[in-house]
This record gives C-alpha cells, structure tokens and sequence, in this order.
C-alpha cells in the first residue's frame, strides 16, 4: 500500500508495547512519518522495545488509558490514533470484570472523546471475535466498547466533525503474547504435557501481519464506524497441538482440561444479524456502520425484508487441516525467531 498521506504525520499507538502494537510501530517507520509515540503502562517492555528499535522518531509515554488526563496529554498534535490497549484475557476478566470495564470500555472512550477533542484525524479501534454474540466479560466489554466507538462515530457525521472512527475485530492472532501457539511450544520444549482444554475448540487463524494489514486496510478504505474483519481460516486447537508435535519431532501427551471460566467452543467474527448488512469485499468484510437517527419512523420502509443470513464462525469458515496448520506455522517471521533461538 502506498501511503503518501503517512508522510510527515504523527501517530500513537494505545497499547504499544504489546504485539500489535510492535508490529504496527515496525510497519510505520518504514514509511517517512514525522513521530510514533507507544503509549503503555508497562515500563519493561517499554525498555525492551527501546532498546530494540533504535529509531529517534519513536517516543515513549507510561501512562494508562484509564486516566483522562494521561490521553489527553498524549494525543495533543497527533494525526492518527491506534486504540490497542486492553484487558484480554478471557479467564482474567471474567474474576475481574469491573476491571475489564475501566480499561476496554471506559478507557477507550477516553482515548476517542480526547482523540476527537484535539482534532486527530483517524482513530483505528482494536476489536475481537469474542464480541460477537459475548458470553465472557471480555466479549462483552469488546461489544460494549464496539458501540461506544459507533455512537460517536455516528456523532462525527451528524456534527460534520472531521474524526473518523473505524474498528476492526480479531480472531486468535498467531504468536501474540499469551496466546496458544507460544503456550505449547514452550510445553514441547520443557517435555511436559501439552494441555488443551476441549478438542472439539475451534478457533480463527490470522498472523501479525494480517492484523497490520486489517488495521490498514480500514484506515485506507473506512467510513465513520465502519467495522472491518479479514476472512480468516479456522481450525481446531487438538490438530494445532498435533501440527506442532509433527513439526517438533516430539511424541507429548495431550492433556484435555475441559473448557476455562468463559470459553466458547467456536467463536464468531461476524453475526447472522450483521451478515445481512455486511459488504463482501475481497479478503474482508465491512459491516457499514447504521447513520439512522432515533425517529424510527423517518426511516419506514415496510416492503424491506431482511435475509437471513448464518454468522460466521471459526467452524464454519474454511477448515484447515494439519498439514495446512504445519504450513502456515512455518511461514510465520515469529515461528521461525524460536527456531533460531533453539
């Protein structure tokens, strides 16, 4: 993608030091912007990446999307925002919802109502699969989150504000930090059991480069609140468990653990009610965000009559088998910086 309007343009990234957030920042200093600023709480891994990308255009700020002030400081003479902070954990938030709350719903409201208030151009929100149809707190919180972001999009339109609001959502990212994939690798290394809590779990496969890739590719072609989503393959965790053993040369028994607080056995990236609206356009969908006001009867069209349409979930997309798993493991840059560290 050529990039023209990058040129000269600073940016922050919510959430920066995490695995998004690196591979976004690494994705942006290939273009000449003026400055990324990586916005965490996390001092540590802030040092790490300091001490990884040595590039003076890249600047620091601990802080915690929580907290107004700490945003409001951040985002003054910035062109485009990144929302990637969060809570992700599904066990974690489900012991700790009201946390889940302060962090994904009303920090990111936060980072919009500050974002919009300084005049940034574009706010790109991180969302997930498990927002879709939630039954954790970390789904719902995403969902809750989701409408914030429409909310004020829709505002953005009717006031004729210059922000844009786009949200793209997630399924599993291979390699991200606390994710499966690095899970069982280091049980494989260390020869202990691999645990794997049903093997009926499905789940979507995308890579860190798709992720950069779906984010750009709303900032570039979205609408104020717009949701992208990037078609992605699914499969079952019990095969990405055989995939790895087959690719390690290693015979591990396979633990079933049974499902943790709040798992699905498949998730969904986009709705029956949402698929109905949704635009098919190449490799994603886009669900165009609903710009009617409240007056329902304005907007009256009893001849329409809607479709139904299935959701789409990690079950029913494309399903990969072991040796697709194994081939797509192995072209990961990620998979194959563990191969070099053995």
């Amino acid at each position: 993608m050529n990039f023209k309007t990058f040129e000269k343009k600073s940016f922050i990234i919510f959430g920066g030091t995490g695995s998004f957030g690196e591979k976004m920042l690494r994705h942006l200093l290939k273009f000449k912007i003026k400055e990324i600023i990586i916005f965490s709480r996390d001092e540590k891994k802030q040092e790490n990446l300091r001490r990884s990308i040595k590039d003076q255009r890249v600047n620091y700020i601990i802080g915690d999307i929580r907290d107004k002030e700490s945003v409001n400081r951040s985002v003054q003479k910035i062109d485009y925002v990144f929302q990637a902070a969060a809570l992700k954990q599904v066990p974690s938030c489900e012991f700790f919802p009201l946390e889940a709350y302060k962090t994904n719903v009303l920090g990111t409201s936060n980072v919009i109502e500050e974002s919009v208030k300084s005049g940034v151009k574009k706010i790109v929100v991180l969302s997930t699969d498990k927002a879709v149809y939630p039954i954790n707190a970390m789904g719902i919180s995403k969902a809750m989150m989701e409408k914030i972001a429409i909310a004020k999009a829709r505002e953005m339109q009717i006031k004729k504000f210059k922000t844009k609001i786009l949200i793209t959502r997630y399924g599993n990212v291979m390699f991200s930090r606390g994710s499966l994939l690095p899970l069982l690798i280091k049980q494989i290394k260390n020869n202990h059991n691999l645990t794997i809590t049903d093997p009926e779990m499905t789940r979507f496969m995308m890579s860190l480069d798709d992720s950069v890739n779906l984010v750009m590719e709303a900032f570039k072609n979205g609408n104020n609140g717009d949701i992208y989503i990037q078609k992605s393959p699914g499969c079952r965790i019990i095969d990405i468990a055989n995939a790895l053993l087959i690719i390690f040369k290693k015979k591990n028994k396979i633990d079933i653990i049974g499902s943790r607080h709040g798992e699905k056995i498949n998730e969904y990236l986009c709705s029956s009610e949402e698929m109905t609206k949704s635009l098919d356009i190449k490799k994603y969908y886009k669900i165009p965000a609903d710009n009617r006001n409240i007056n329902y009867d304005l907007h009256a069209n009893k001849n329409k009559i809607t479709k139904q349409l299935e959701a789409y979930s990690s079950n029913k997309t494309q399903q990969l088998s072991i040796n697709e798993i194994i081939k797509l493991i192995k072209q990961q840059s990620e998979f194959r910086v563990i191969l070099n560290k053995q």
